[in-house]
C-alpha cells in the first residue's frame, strides 16, 4: 500500500475545523498530547510500518518554497 500524497481528504476545511476546536482551550502541553495520542491512532488505523515509515520521511522532508526553519 503506496502512501497517498495527493489531496484526498473528505472536506478537509470541515476537518481542519474539527481540529482547531479539538485544540480550543488546551494547554501547549495538552494540545502535544493530543497530537500525539491523534497519531497513535491514526498510524493504528494505517497499520501498514512501510506506510508509516514513508509517511514519516515524507513529513520530515524540506517543502519546495518554504525555507528552513533557523
Amino acid at each position: 500500500m503506496p502512501l497517498i500524497t495527493a489531496p484526498h481528504l473528505e472536506s478537509p476545511d470541515d476537518f481542519y475545523e474539527a481540529l482547531l476546536r479539538a485544540h480550543q482551550d488546551l494547554s501547549p502541553d495538552d494540545s502535544h498530547a493530543f497530537n500525539a495520542r491523534l497519531i497513535l491512532l491514526l498510524a493504528n488505523h494505517i497499520g501498514h510500518l512501510d506506510v508509516l515509515k514513508e509517511a514519516l520521511a515524507a513529513a520530515g522532508a524540506p517543502r519546495p518554497n518554504v525555507p528552513p526553519s533557523a
